[in-house]
């Protein structure tokens, strides 16, 4: 004889804070809030084009802490920032997973703004927050303010490209392609 004891994973609204859900709650997007900023975005800025590729992953597995999981609706960001050569200076758009550097995927939304972290680059310079805020169907405005970090030897060995390549300003107007 054989007994089978199944519990429904529980949803709910997508801002819901993580740690006000059971362990296995799925945080579900059931509004569309992510929807208007998938697609491609340009803008330029001080002579760079940049490029947003924005995706929504649904269902997504993120740890609170070593034993507790709960599941997200997304958006994972990736960019390349190109001079006005058209070389590209910084491109994650072969970025995969998120151990990987330049990851940047939503936390949150509030008032037509999505706000996403970014892990930053090498040794983590330029981790932070960014915000993007709809303004209309095709256009979004970006704004980002890295955080601090102090770097040394031992926590950044090597020669290693410390610049931050993402616009650093408020209120950037995005076109959607």
């Amino acid at each position: 004889m054989c007994f089978l004891s199944c519990k429904a994973q529980q949803t709910y609204p997508l801002n819901t804070y993580p740690d006000d859900v059971p362990a296995g709650s799925y945080l579900k997007d059931l509004n569309n809030e992510l929807s208007p900023y998938i697609g491609v975005w340009k803008a330029t800025y001080n002579g760079k084009v940049i490029e947003l590729l924005i995706t929504k992953e649904e269902h997504r597995l993120f740890k609170r802490d070593l034993t507790t999981t709960f599941y997200q609706d997304v958006l994972i960001m990736k960019y390349n920032i190109k001079n006005s050569s058209g070389i590209s200076l910084q491109n994650n758009f072969n970025v995969q997973y998120e151990h990987e550097r330049n990851f940047i995927t939503s936390i949150s939304t509030r008032n037509n703004s999505v706000f996403l972290y970014y892990s930053g680059t090498n040794c983590g310079v330029g981790w932070g927050e960014i915000e993007l805020k709809q303004i209309s169907n095709n256009k979004l405005y970006w704004s980002y303010h890295p955080n601090d970090s102090i770097l040394t030897t031992t926590n950044c060995p090597g020669n290693q490209d410390i610049t931050i390549y993402l616009p650093e300003t408020d209120n950037l107007t995005f076109t959607k392609q």
